[in-house]
């Protein structure tokens, strides 16, 4: 699936702004057909945005089941003739979309696009009314998991992920224009060897009978570089830019469907051209060593929610350059496509990551005090819960597969790792994700519950990612006693002969509180959290990466652990700094494994 863009052969029209919004707490619009005709007692709701907390309305707040939305576009006169398709770039957790009164779509993931062809359904220069219902409840067969609960005030959403279930139109929305016969899918592989550079390219097309495709590469002055005709082949580049940490040089492809001399169909492909590979304990880019340092984020804002913002998305890249930062992990779920456009046009490394979280009902039983069946079985997580995952693997790898900024596909956050059934459950998921894309590591995020001497997930990662918290969850203020266990676990790690990236370390810090002695919540104790875990990583050659756990504090469900959200973030919600900022500062600007310009 190619991304809406403006070209010689295609145009694209936002569909963003305000549209019309309700909620449906009785869960009638369907059976009534809310579809067709406007949309009544509606209020308005921004496009991109999650829904629940711009109204100032508990109901709207926690609202679990579907809500609408709904607007009318005029499609350009100019498409007369043109494929015309809409898209949404995400629907949190998943959409039926209609266009006047036809179904056109129907998506289950929260964090993937999903497009349909409505040429059938549109004229140019007409308008066309278009309805979304989007459903936010989370269950076994969803991912992520999660239960929704009758009760007497009514229904409840159970959720296992330490994060609020924002919910929406999270993303953009698209109505694009494509010749008839058209280019649907590019896929590139880069190489290097020395001083030149490959590009293997294959190209997909539609309707596209007795059309030739050809290709050229245009550096980043302009000129071009490589040529070919075919729908696959191999560019060889001469004297390579490469892509590299901390410079994101681009190339474009572009690709073009010919008749002839005439050009059908045209698109650009930013491409960068680099390698990523694990040879024994490290994690190589471009044949380098790289030791990534960075965090684990959220896309979360006030009021907007989950909602994607262009000026949130450039300032806090200016705050991963000011602090070091050179990598993040697109905790819990897919992120914007623009997120990962910026990671590429800045050199900033990505570890991407499906939406399963909250797969491990054991700790959750252990935390809440409640009885929840095993996670991998009939009565939970089952088979179908499995293929769910499945697909959901497959839109992240198609979405995300051009982008060089990915290195590592992370296929669950903190599941449940240490029994028969977790084994059986991830290795054919570990499997397609490899089918799907042999050219990058694959790895899963490991939780305290399964020790080295457990753990029965990490014989198919390439990259051991482990979360840890000795000294917050265990040993609570207590690191002089942390310190020696944490030491001690990851010299167990070690003996695996695999890289190791601590993805997740941290401690809840509240901003402006103070103390001479460190203690929990502090600013001062957060600091002397970090710098004990930089003394660990710093004795063990394996550990080729440190990602604190958070970038940025942010909104969870309400709860007596959970004071207005999590607090683990070095910088605040709204991005001012904790005393933590500064000593990451110091820490990932001066030397160390992680300088590229060393």
């Amino acid at each position: 699936m190619l991304r809406p863009q403006d070209g010689p052969t295609r145009e694209r029209k936002s569909l963003n702004g305000l549209w019309r919004f309700t909620l449906d707490p009785a869960s009638e619009g369907r059976d009534a057909g809310w579809w067709r005709q406007p949309l009544r007692e509606a209020r308005d709701m921004p496009v991109p945005a999650s829904y629940n907390d711009v109204p100032v309305d508990a109901a709207v707040r926690d609202h679990v089941g579907d809500v609408w939305y709904q607007t009318t576009v005029r499609v350009p006169r100019g498409w007369d003739g043109e494929r015309v398709v809409l898209r949404f770039d995400a629907a949190t957790h998943r959409a039926v979309v209609w266009v006047d009164d036809i179904e056109v779509v129907r998506h289950e993931g929260g964090y993937t696009p999903f497009e349909a062809d409505v040429t059938a359904h549109v004229r140019a220069g007409e308008e066309v009314r278009i309805t979304a219902v989007v459903d936010n409840r989370l269950t076994w067969h969803s991912v992520p998991p999660g239960i929704v609960e009758e009760t007497a005030a009514g229904p409840r959403q159970n959720y296992f992920h330490d994060f609020f279930n924002y919910a929406g139109l999270h993303r953009s929305v698209w109505l694009y224009s494509t010749p008839p016969s058209h280019l649907s899918d590019i896929t590139v592989v880069t190489g290097l060897s020395g001083t030149s550079g490959s590009v293997d390219y294959q190209v997909e097309t539609a309707g596209a009978d007795g059309a030739d495709v050809r290709v050229a590469l245009i550096d980043a002055e302009g000129s071009e570089v490589a040529r070919a005709s075919g729908a696959v082949g191999v560019l060889s580049v001469p004297e390579v830019h490469p892509w590299r940490p901390g410079e994101g040089y681009l190339y474009d492809l572009l690709v073009e469907l010919v008749d002839g001399d005439d050009v059908v169909d045209a698109y650009t492909l930013a491409v960068g051209i680099r390698t990523v590979e694990v040879r024994g304990t490290e994690f190589l880019i471009n044949g380098n060593p790289f030791y990534f340092t960075g965090f684990g984020k959220h896309e979360d804002l006030p009021v907007r929610g989950k909602g994607h913002d262009d000026v949130f998305l450039v300032h806090d890249f200016a705050l991963l350059e000011w602090i070091g930062a050179n990598s993040f992990r697109t905790s819990h779920y897919p992120y914007a496509e623009e997120v990962l456009d910026y990671a590429d046009r800045h050199g900033i490394v990505v570890i991407d990551e499906t939406a399963a979280v909250g797969q491990n009902l054991g700790m959750i039983g252990g935390l809440t005090g409640r009885d929840y069946p095993p996670t991998f079985s009939s009565e939970a997580i089952d088979d179908t819960g499995r293929e769910v995952h499945a697909q959901a693997i497959r839109e992240l790898v198609a979405r995300d597969k051009n982008h060089p900024s990915v290195v590592l596909w992370s296929i669950s956050n903190e599941p449940e790792a240490h029994t028969d059934s977790a084994r059986e459950f991830f290795e054919p998921l570990f499997a397609l994700t490899r089918e799907l894309d042999p050219t990058r590591p694959v790895g899963y995020v490991n939780q305290m519950l399964a020790p080295p001497d457990k753990d029965q997930v990490d014989q198919y990662a390439d990259v051991l990612m482990i979360n840890r918290y000795y000294g917050w969850y265990r040993q609570t203020g207590e690191l002089d006693a942390a310190e020696p266990e944490l030491r001690a676990e990851l010299q167990e790690w070690a003996k695996r002969g695999k890289p190791i990236i601590v993805t997740e370390y941290g401690a809840d810090t509240l901003a402006g509180l103070h103390s001479t002695l460190a203690q929990p919540w502090t600013e001062e104790y957060q600091v002397e959290f970090l710098e004990m875990y930089h003394r660990v990583f710093d004795e063990i050659d394996a550990v080729v990466g440190e990602q604190v756990w958070n970038f940025a504090d942010f909104a969870t469900k309400a709860g007596i652990i959970r004071v207005d959200g999590n607090k683990k973030g070095v910088f605040t919600r709204d991005r001012r700094p904790k005393a933590a900022a500064s000593a990451l500062r110091r820490r990932w600007r001066g030397p160390g494994p992680w300088r590229t310009d060393a």
